[in-house]
């Protein structure tokens, strides 16, 4: 996948601080666990406010795992509703264990320099 060093700079994709911002956009999620439903959207919107500008792929990325993680908010919140007739309790560990993998899949994609959706998302942010 090296590129030689008179490649254009198009063919020689994402470099490497890029593709640790691609990484980190996916991964700042995980502040979820510290902050659940709220923590898990504020970590991918900073760093798409911040790095936008700056590199289409770090906002490629942070834009779909912010996206992502709005929607995992959202199931959270149904899941919470329905734990009143327990059904909900089953639903939120499936969604965490869903979370947990597809973030990490995603951090791995970014941190190889490849684009990456998420199978499951609303597209809000735009």
């Amino acid at each position: 996948m090296d590129q030689p060093p008179d490649a254009p700079l198009a063919a020689r994709g994402p470099s490497e601080n890029e593709r640790t911002w691609g990484m980190l956009a996916h991964l700042a999620a995980l502040a979820g666990l510290v902050m659940p439903l709220v923590g898990n959207v504020l970590g991918p919107l900073l760093v798409w406010l911040t790095k936008r500008e700056q590199s289409a792929f770090v906002a490629a990325h942070a834009k779909e795992a912010l996206n992502f993680n709005i929607t995992v908010a959202l199931a959270g919140i149904v899941c919470g509703f329905l734990a009143l007739i327990f059904i909900g309790f089953l639903l939120g560990t499936a969604l965490f264990i869903a979370w947990l993998v597809m973030t990490l899949i995603a951090a791995i994609k970014a941190s190889e320099g490849a684009p990456y959706h998420y199978p499951v998302s609303l597209r809000l942010v735009k």
